[in-house]
């Protein structure tokens, strides 16, 4: 069967470079061989996050880590900051792990601004926030230094900042942010199979992980950390997950991460533009649009063209890609267009060569 090239926002094509490295030998993850393939890739990471500790390595999804974060981290109440499908989840999971937690909504499309969160952290019930980057739903990217700024306002408070479809895409400086927590998924910008999460934490963070008595064991920031300093993981790793990200930071540092941010932001503007001469306009407000991904508004707000997205996403798929319908409430008054991962100048204007043949056909 042809494959059908992924243009949504993950799992994101996976280069056959890196599928290689995923089928490498298995080893012990407990064995001197799993341990320098963890100590290898340690400064990498630690250079792509801007960062001097160490860098975490989870089997699971970032929804792992993103309760682990609340189980360990939140002790008082947590201000979840929605702005979209997956940042408003994060209130429901607050409340699950039987955390308080308050949502400071803004509309979709919209992205969280400091001084709401200002105002909520000011009264003194937070000992703790959640912020995603990018809003993957709606394809918002919310203004992370800006926020972060407030750290210095707060420093008791944990700010725990989901960057699953901006990481290694967007420069994120965890250090000089002053943030505690930063996440993300294999899936999207890393261009690996889904399964691995890769985060850090401040050595605040840790310490207040230490005093919680119900973090559970497969998330506790104290057990990554106890074992990263012996180069391992808290449980048995998906190996195949760590040889492939080996292999991916060899690309990463190969183009240079300067290159890599530009390659990314100059992609999305390209599909800001395909947008833009067919009539559309987007769905996030101007000024906050995500750098890895296009959230086309089709009928969400007004003054944009609107198609009937399914038969669009069919056409282009039978030419062999695949574009994502929309989620959650916005499905089919959106559509959404990924260049994140591997995605070059060429392999966007074939999708985009795709995409004007569809519409000649709506």
């Amino acid at each position: 069967m042809a494959h059908v090239k992924l243009h949504i926002p993950g799992p994101v094509e996976v280069s056959e470079k890196t599928f290689r490295a995923f089928c490498s030998p298995m080893i012990g993850h407990r064995g001197q061989g799993f341990k320098d393939l963890y100590a290898s890739i340690q400064p990498r990471l630690q250079e792509l996050l801007y960062t001097r500790q160490s860098v975490y390595l989870s089997t699971s999804s970032a929804w792992g880590v993103m309760e682990g974060a609340v189980r360990n981290l939140v002790h008082k109440k947590v201000l979840n900051c929605m702005c979209g499908a997956f940042s408003d989840k994060w209130n429901d999971v607050s409340k699950r792990c039987g955390k308080e937690a308050e949502a400071l909504q803004v509309p979709w499309g919209s992205p969280i601004r400091a001084d709401e969160v200002d105002r909520r952290l000011a009264t003194g019930q937070f000992d703790a926030l959640t912020f995603i980057h990018n809003e993957t739903s709606t394809g918002v990217m919310s203004p992370l230094a800006e926020l972060a700024a407030l750290k210095a306002k707060y420093p008791d408070v944990m700010f725990i900042i989901d960057s699953v479809s901006s990481m290694s895409a967007v420069k994120i400086e965890f250090d000089a942010l002053g943030i505690d927590v930063l996440l993300a998924g294999s899936q999207k910008a890393f261009a690996l199979p889904p399964g691995l999460t890769v985060f850090t934490c401040s050595p605040a963070a840790l310490a207040k992980a230490a005093t919680a008595k119900d973090r559970g064991y497969y998330f506790d920031l104290v057990e990554f950390q106890k074992n990263a300093a012996l180069s391992m993981t808290p449980s048995t790793p998906s190996i195949g997950h760590v040889y492939a990200l080996a292999s991916k930071l060899e690309d990463i540092f190969a183009e240079g991460l300067d290159a890599r941010f530009a390659r990314h932001a100059k992609l999305a503007r390209m599909t800001r533009d395909w947008a833009a001469r067919h009539g559309f306009n987007l769905f996030p407000d101007k000024g906050f649009e995500s750098m890895t991904l296009t959230c086309v508004n089709n009928g969400a707000k007004p003054g944009s063209r609107i198609v009937d997205v399914p038969k669009l996403q069919k056409l282009v798929k039978d030419q062999g890609f695949l574009i994502d319908g929309g989620y959650g409430k916005i499905k089919g008054a959106t559509f959404r267009i990924s260049n994140m991962g591997d995605e070059t100048e060429s392999s966007m204007q074939a999708l985009h060569a795709a995409l004007d043949q569809a519409m000649q056909q709506l």
